[in-house]
């Protein structure tokens, strides 16, 4: 059994990376993900390994793209101004059914923003990470491990359904320092993937990865052939962690770094006799509706914690749909909601419910 470690989040990630097969990243530095990349450039050439720091986020994600394409395990890592440069390539993995890991250690924006923790990118993620129709797979850790275990978890999902998989850490998770246990590594393998663009020996047709369709007819039907494979991840790959919420009358959703303040106001909760409870969501994209939905029949409020101005909160809505109501507490620009902050909000929701 392996023992446990000591590690930096940002760390753990690019560990975990290499663990899952990871040989090639392509990268940016930018506060506070700057470490994955550090770490990267450390391990890849001990490793026989491609680390490359390109010159923008622009070349980052385009050489993720021919890397992917050529069918190995491929990943980048950036923070949230990061993102919006490279939406472009991601839209074009996506179009081009590429798989490959893109993490996202958050901090604060709009704009430059701050280099403090922040979760104000989950539309970004979830709903318009770049133009076109098209969903990635997007993975929530609350710890370090998770985080760790989650890194696998991405590549594996990515390529079984050929698309871009996004870890949203933030910076807090990042820079903090907690035990973990490293999975087994395992080797890269590149030869299940028969789409991929590699070297054959004339042994197979050549094989083409585009994203350019010029017949609308042609365009729409890979489209809606995505968006089936996508029904088939929503019913099959939600994950969320249920705590205390089986006879809550009050479900906090939250998820990242605020799940973990969450968790302790509710403890707080619980001592003063409210009956509160946490749904944890693990997967953003798909979002986990029906652990939400499971628990509308006994809750009497819904409160969405996050450190942004609200956007998860939206999705939590719309399973709801008017059946309880559901509220909202966050703090943004980098700021971290404290558990007196939300215990406030719960007693408060507390002194409302029938």
């Amino acid at each position: 059994m392996n023992e446990k470690v000591l590690m930096k989040g940002n760390e753990a990630i690019a560990e975990a990376a290499i663990a899952a097969g990871c040989r090639h990243f392509f990268g940016y530095p930018i506060t506070p993900q700057t470490e994955v990349a550090a770490y990267m450039s450390k391990r890849m050439p001990k490793i026989d390994g491609v680390y490359l720091q390109a010159e923008s986020e622009v070349a980052s994600i385009n050489m993720v793209l021919g890397a992917g394409a050529a069918g190995v395990r491929v990943m980048t890592s950036t923070s949230s101004p990061g993102i919006s440069l490279m939406a472009e390539g991601i839209s074009y993995l996506a179009g081009s059914d590429v798989p490959c890991l893109i993490v996202n250690v958050q901090r604060g924006g709009p704009g430059l923003g701050g280099i403090q923790p922040s979760q104000a990118d989950y539309f970004q993620a979830t709903k318009s990470t770049a133009h076109g129709d098209f969903h990635i797979l997007v993975f929530a850790p609350s710890t370090v491990q998770e985080t760790v275990d989650m890194i696998a978890t991405a590549f594996d999902l990515g390529d079984k359904y050929r698309m871009p998989a996004m870890v949203l850490s933030d910076g807090m998770l990042g820079q903090m320092m907690e035990p973990v246990v490293l999975p087994e590594a395992k080797e890269p393998d590149k030869d299940s993937k028969d789409w991929a663009v590699s070297g054959h020996g004339g042994k197979r047709e050549h094989n083409v990865v585009n994203s350019l369709y010029i017949n609308p007819q042609e365009l729409e039907d890979l489209v809606k052939a995505r968006y089936e494979r996508y029904e088939v991840i929503k019913e099959n790959h939600q994950m969320a962690e249920e705590y205390l919420v089986d006879d809550a009358e009050i479900v906090i959703v939250a998820y990242g770094s605020s799940s973990r303040v969450s968790r302790s106001a509710i403890d707080a909760a619980r001592a003063q006799g409210i009956k509160v409870g946490m749904i944890r969501p693990i997967t953003l994209w798909p979002f986990p509706e029906k652990f939400i939905e499971k628990h509308v029949g006994h809750a009497k409020a819904f409160l969405s914690v996050e450190m942004s101005m609200g956007q998860m909160v939206e999705d939590v809505r719309l399973v709801v749909n008017g059946r309880v109501p559901v509220e909202f507490f966050g703090r943004t620009g980098g700021m971290i909601p404290t558990p007196n902050e939300v215990l406030e909000q719960i007693v408060r929701i507390n002194g409302g419910v029938q």
